[in-house]
């Protein structure tokens, strides 16, 4: 192959300088094939070609060592987050890496792959092993151990010390079955349902792999010693945020903090409470246990997290820009877009905005008459069920229009109905399908911890970008890199109160149960009042006209 075409295919003239000319490429191939050793410090750009080495540059991969920790850190599914890198590409690289593994230097580990994770319809895992090395499984894939289940049956299993005699008023055979019951009581309320699962599977699990105790079997002592794992999870139990059907899911990310510890007790009371009451369990153990010691917060929001007013403008620039153009960035930047805007111009929850149909928009025009324009609006079912009508900018329903022109939908349509947002792209595995086949016309509608990714990953985009954007600061960028989904509804509420809207309006736009939460906002946007007016009053050239004053009055 001529040097020219090695070249043009296989190296970028930005990064691979050994290939800005046709004498310098032949005298770097000789030197390596010479002395061929591929080390886990080169990087990929040496091995890939330019636009798989962008890609993987791009999500922080550039050398082959930090290839093989990304793969041996996520699994199978290292790939999903790098743009454009498919299940085919994947699966060449996994199968490159194996290949050179004596070369490189590190290995991959044994179960790395791209197959799909979705398990068999029906499909479970026995929970259990030894606590150092757990068989572990979230709680939808989850079985117990016969002789952990609380229940008895034809597989040696041993009723629960703690369960009840008598007539039941659930039809649980065992512990597990009993907790479906409790968390199906929460069928309407998705973000309480998922809250609960969470808090239900880490004590299972935690119960019968640590503990070797069937839930219904457990005592005040194992609640205690559950209160002090919660403080201080074992490695084995804890890593990052992985697929609840991967292998590498694990309960925990780290240690929880004094509010989450205190809010895991509250629930396994309520749940053990449940229990008691429909007579699955004699007794509750989690009512001789005290919550764990919380400190009571000045302010019950983190208003400190709202983008300022001049970071928020920029950012709204950027997004624009990138958002401009017909390519398949472009269009999910669109997303993007409309997400953040709609977070930060009206301020809903999360699992607001992806509940949010295009149903509950509408054009108000009762104003009209009075000479204010027509205005959009939106109706949310938010937190306790209370559902509560929303105003939408104009800069919103346009970043709207433009996201369902993405997908061949009239947003203005009189019969215009579906997720206000949805996702694009769907990865070409089983569940990704499956997701497609469950919503009709492809609106399959973002799940909320999707969304938050969505926004998060957006914000540290921006961050990325705008590093050399002499209009934000090195702190701006900071607050930007760690913005939750959430900061944008505090953004609102503190754009909001700057503007002097009424509290009492603000209140009902974001759905506070309480005026004095509400009032947060306004104290600190009176905060930030004072510190603008110290600091202008400290400003010496207030006083220099006195100065000048005095001195002529001397002079004289």
């Amino acid at each position: 192959m001529p040097l020219h075409t090695i070249a043009r295919l296989y190296y970028d003239p930005e990064s691979s300088p050994q290939a800005t000319t046709t004498e310098l490429l032949e005298r770097y191939l000789r030197d390596m094939r010479d002395e061929l050793v591929r080390l886990a410090e080169h990087g990929v750009g040496l091995w890939f070609r330019p636009l798989i080495a962008k890609r993987l540059a791009g999500e922080g991969i550039r050398t082959l060592g930090e290839l093989v920790a990304r793969c041996n850190t996520h699994g199978g599914t290292w790939w999903r987050s790098v743009p454009r890198i498919g299940p085919y590409h994947a699966r060449t690289i996994v199968a490159w890496l194996r290949r050179h593994e004596a070369s490189i230097g590190v290995a991959l580990e044994a179960d790395i792959d791209t197959r799909e994770l979705v398990p068999a319809a029906g499909s479970a895992i026995v929970i259990g092993g030894p606590p150092e090395r757990p068989h572990l499984a979230s709680f939808e894939r989850m079985a117990v151990p016969a002789n952990l289940s609380g229940g008895e049956g034809t597989h040696g299993g041993r009723r629960g010390d703690n369960r009840a005699t008598g007539f039941a008023y659930i039809r649980a055979p065992h512990d597990l079955a009993a907790l479906h019951a409790w968390l199906h009581r929460y069928r309407d309320r998705p973000a309480t349902l998922r809250a609960y699962t969470r808090e239900v599977e880490r004590f299972v699990l935690w119960a019968v792999i640590v503990r070797g105790a069937a839930v219904s079997s457990v005592t005040v002592e194992d609640c205690e010693a559950y209160k002090d794992f919660l403080a201080v999870p074992t490695p084995a139990f804890t890593g990052p945020r992985r697929s609840r059907t991967g292998v590498r899911w694990r309960p925990f990310t780290g240690a929880l903090s004094v509010d989450s510890q205190a809010y895991a007790v509250r629930v396994l009371r309520a749940a053990f409470a449940w229990l008691v009451d429909v007579r699955y369990l004699a007794g509750n153990p989690w009512h001789a246990v005290q919550d764990p010691a919380t400190i009571v917060r000045e302010t019950p929001i983190a208003v400190h997290r709202a983008l300022p007013a001049r970071l928020w403008a920029v950012l709204r620039a950027e997004l624009q820009q990138l958002a401009d153009g017909e390519t398949d960035v472009a269009r999910q930047w669109r997303i993007a877009r409309a997400a953040i805007l709609l977070m930060g111009d009206s301020g809903p929850r999360r699992g607001e905005v992806a509940a949010a149909r295009r149903e509950g928009v509408r054009l108000d025009t009762q104003g009209v008459a009075s000479g204010q324009p027509p205005m959009w609006t939106l109706s949310v079912t938010g937190k306790g069920r209370r559902a509560r009508t929303m105003p939408l900018s104009p800069a919103t329903v346009e970043a709207l229009r433009e996201h369902w022109r993405d997908r061949g939908r009239d947003f203005d349509a009189t019969d215009a109905a579906g997720p206000l947002i949805v996702t694009l792209v769907t990865l070409a595995t089983r569940s990704g399908r499956e997701k497609l086949e469950r919503h009709a016309e492809g609106d399959a509608p973002y799940q909320v911890d999707a969304l938050g990714v969505l926004v998060r990953s957006a914000s540290r985009r921006l961050v990325r970008r705008l590093a050399t954007h002499n209009a934000v600061t090195a702190a701006e960028l900071k607050q930007l890199a760690g913005a939750s989904a959430h900061a944008f509804r505090h953004t609102f509420g503190t754009q909001a109160a700057a503007c002097a809207m009424p509290t009492d309006v603000v209140q009902a736009i974001l759905g506070h149960a309480s005026l004095q939460t509400t009032s947060i906002y306004v104290r600190a946007e009176q905060r930030r009042m004072l510190e603008a007016a110290a600091q202008y009053y400290a400003d010496s050239r207030l006083e220099e006209p006195l100065r000048n004053e005095s001195q002529r009055n001397h002079t004289q």
